[in-house]
């Protein structure tokens, strides 16, 4: 730990702010005043192409880049695009560091996923399980390019003595999530399948697999607050788990999900599609000896999701 890098009076740069991650970031710092907080829509800057986006970035006062850009999508679409996933990330990655360190900018926070992990990891899943064994093959090419982030970050920290830092999320939901059927994650993709159910007063809603999967589940802001916490307490190698320290099967999910849409119908579970990985817990354990631990319940964090699908939902859908 360290209390050097206090985020006062810094101009924060968040890639990806109109995003799940990069919009909870930007909601975070904007309480406070001492910090500035930039960003372009993707519709603004391309982060695909280098020239334009060095030249944007270089117009800019920029003391801290945030990258929580991505190309993301759910186990349908990693599964049918792997060449997309696997070279967007790259490339957005390889951009926004060179551009980092062409500007001398010292601190930068990757945030990655859980996915990065071995698919039988031992559970809980410490950092240290990186790169021991087999990843899990419906998101293996975004995994990869994860991974060679992290691997980016070590680099430029070893080589050019950068203050830069990764974290590892586990499965994120909450506000500005993609809630299209094809691209979504579990909780907004279960959501609003369940929610449509409800709408067109079905008597059952299929569901992907067969629900035995455990999962972890953490709300945006959680991870949010974890994310500043650690740009302004952690300098080190390590990438960082985040997580909320809990985990539940997807099928209890499902009916908790239910209860808080209101649909009184069942959930049938087609087995001939994906579960994915069996367990994904995360290790939380460094961060949490940091002092860091979440505060949103996954019930709480459920109905507050689900009130602003509602209120956004042509947004929402994409």
């Amino acid at each position: 730990m360290t209390d050097s890098l206090n985020l006062s009076r810094k101009f924060v740069y968040i890639a990806g702010i109109n995003g799940l991650v990069g919009s909870a970031i930007a909601r975070n710092l904007s309480h406070r005043d001492d910090v500035t907080v930039l960003g372009h829509s993707s519709k603004e800057l391309n982060l695909l192409d280098f020239d334009k986006t060095f030249k944007s970035l270089s117009a800019l006062k920029i003391d801290v880049l945030v990258i929580a850009a991505a190309r993301v999508g759910g186990i349908l679409a990693n599964s049918e695009h792997p060449v997309r996933f696997l070279n967007e990330n790259l490339r957005i990655q390889l951009n926004l560091f060179e551009i980092a360190h062409l500007l001398d900018i010292d601190r930068v926070l990757f945030l990655g996923s859980s996915c990065i992990y071995p698919k039988l990891s031992p559970q809980p899943i410490s950092e240290f399980s990186l790169l021991s064994g087999q990843l899990e093959e419906t998101n293996k090419a975004y995994a990869i390019a994860k991974i060679a982030g992290i691997s980016q970050i070590q680099a430029y920290r070893k080589e050019f003595g950068r203050s830069w830092i990764s974290c590892m999320p586990t499965n994120l939901y909450g506000p500005h999530d993609s809630f299209n059927d094809k691209n979504s994650h579990v909780i907004p993709g279960l959501m609003q399948r369940i929610h449509r159910g409800k709408i067109e007063k079905s008597k059952s809603v299929t569901a992907w697999g067969t629900g035995n999967p455990l999962r972890e589940f953490l709300h945006v802001d959680d991870l949010a607050d974890a994310s500043v916490f650690l740009l302004e307490k952690y300098d080190g190698d390590l990438h960082m788990n985040i997580g909320s320290d809990e985990e539940i099967s997807i099928k209890v999910l499902s009916e908790l999900i239910s209860t808080v849409v209101g649909f009184k119908g069942e959930i049938n579970w087609d087995g001939d599609l994906p579960d994915g990985t069996p367990r994904k817990k995360l290790d939380t354990t460094k961060l949490n000896e940091l002092g860091w631990h979440p505060k949103i319940t996954l019930l709480d964090g459920l109905m507050q999701t689900y009130e602003w699908f509602l209120k956004n939902e042509g947004e929402a859908r994409g």
